[in-house]
């Protein structure tokens, strides 16, 4: 008899434990969303990954000259105001250095070797004795007798500028609640990339920059009301935040990934060319507003 009490005592606490877990469970929010979206409420979901290309048209506004949306993240990063982190998973932080490596032009090996330096090669320029630059000017300065100014503007830079940078990744989570009726895009991470054509390494591949919270570029945005602008070319007096010009989906992006087993790409799941890959994108694309307008009905 005891022991039949014991059983029922342990039961109902595992019983009362787990329905608390649950209900604990369906009260909480994302803690990356911009939506206080409960759980509960999340009717349905799926995730996917968009490519942004600011250098297109439609997307200038957020790559205006001297306020392109990547100076202002780049710079929130050397000012230790945003954190990176290594991938869209947004679980480990990335450090400022390394970040800022990220940036750095690769080597493409026209530098001299350490066995031509040691052998005194180019320490004559070719044009006459040394330190003259071949300008009748026995100085070595350039012909505006402006030496450091020279060396200065000669010198190539080792990063990449930011708009260089002219590819944003997106990761969103398209979500219906059911308590409002209504559907969200609610995006979670940001990638910088350098895209491949700019990349000038011999593999021709894009390269990552670094990954931020979306939640931690709508607060850093808020906090620069005059310098994080999109660009109104039509209307300068209706300028807008950048986080309002996300919200209010002013931006095009083809959807490159769908959340699936393998973690394909869209071009790789119908193993298709690239151009038929931008097809079956906005087939997709298709096939997520029609499911939205069958959520409507339901």
């Amino acid at each position: 008899m005891i022991k039949m009490k014991c059983a029922l005592l342990m039961i109902t606490l595992l019983l009362a434990g787990s329905f608390s877990y649950a209900q604990e469970r369906e009260l909480t929010v994302n803690p990356n969303s911009v939506y206080p979206i409960l759980n509960h409420d999340v009717m349905f979901k799926k995730r996917v990954w968009r490519r942004m290309d600011l250098r297109e048209k439609q997307n200038r506004p957020f790559f205006a000259f001297n306020n392109e949306i990547t100076k202002i993240i780049i710079e929130a990063v050397q000012a230790g105001i945003l954190h990176p982190y290594v991938n869209d998973s947004l679980k480990t932080r990335m450090s400022k250095e390394q970040f800022l490596e990220n940036l750095k032009m690769p080597d493409l090996g026209g530098g001299l070797t350490e066995e031509e330096k040691a052998l005194g090669f180019g320490d004559d320029d070719g044009w006459g004795d040394e330190g003259d630059d071949g300008w009748g000017d026995d100085e070595g300065g350039d012909d505006w007798g402006n030496e450091e100014a020279a060396d200065a503007s000669s010198k190539p830079s080792d990063y990449f500028f930011p708009n260089e940078v002219s590819i944003l990744e997106l990761m969103e989570d398209v979500i219906f609640d059911k308590r409002r009726s209504r559907l969200y895009y609610d995006i979670q991470a940001v990638t910088l990339i350098i895209p491949a054509s700019t990349f000038a390494s011999t593999t021709g591949l894009q390269k990552q920059i670094g990954t931020f919270k979306y939640i931690d570029l709508v607060a850093l945005f808020r906090s620069m009301p005059e310098e994080a602008i999109w660009f109104n070319p039509q209307n300068s007096a209706e300028h807008k935040n950048l986080a309002d010009a996300f919200t209010l989906r002013l931006f095009s992006a083809r959807m490159t990934k769908i959340a699936n087993p393998e973690n394909l790409e869209i071009v790789d799941i119908y193993n298709r060319s690239p151009r038929e890959g931008i097809m079956a994108s906005q087939h997709l694309e298709h096939k997520l507003m029609e499911m939205e307008h069958n959520l409507w009905d339901y």
